[in-house]
């Protein structure tokens, strides 16, 4: 069962259960991978293409959170959580920071680099190795402390 239908199902299920709030998280969801076949016709949906939309959902959700932190929203940072905690559980499981160091470790001596200016060297690969397992924004920050 591929990605998006194991989506349709558990949507299935959730509206059998009488949860909106996963129904509606999901209904969004298969919206927005609607919306990514659509762009890319008339190829077909990778698994790469879905888990990328998860991917973006997840980071609005989190971006979302921080500014209704700011304007001390805390039901809509509860509701953001929820929704984000739903979209997860799709995603592939993410590397830990000892995880993504040890790789960048490795890049950095395969590639020689010595300084911060080396950045853009060290990120393209350890990116390729991480994709879909780590946050970019996480990922640039260890390289930045290995490299200063």
């Amino acid at each position: 069962m591929n990605l998006e239908s194991k989506i349709q199902e558990d949507m299935k299920a959730a509206l059998k259960a009488g949860d909106r709030e996963t129904l509606q998280t999901l209904r969004g969801l298969l919206a927005q991978i609607k919306d990514e076949r659509i762009k890319k016709r008339p190829n077909e949906l990778s698994e790469e293409d879905v888990l990328a939309v998860i991917q973006r959902a997840v980071k609005r959700r989190k971006e979302s959170i921080e500014l209704y932190k700011q304007g001390n929203r805390q039901d809509l940072v509860d509701k953001e959580q929820k929704e984000m905690e739903i979209l997860q559980k799709y995603l592939p499981q993410q590397l830990s920071r000892d995880e993504i160091i040890a790789i960048v470790n490795q890049v950095i001596d395969q590639v020689g680099a010595t300084s911060v200016k080396d950045l853009g060297k060290v990120m393209g690969p350890v990116m390729k190795q991480v994709k879909g397992r780590a946050d970019g924004k996480e990922v640039q920050q260890i390289v930045r402390e290995r490299l200063s």
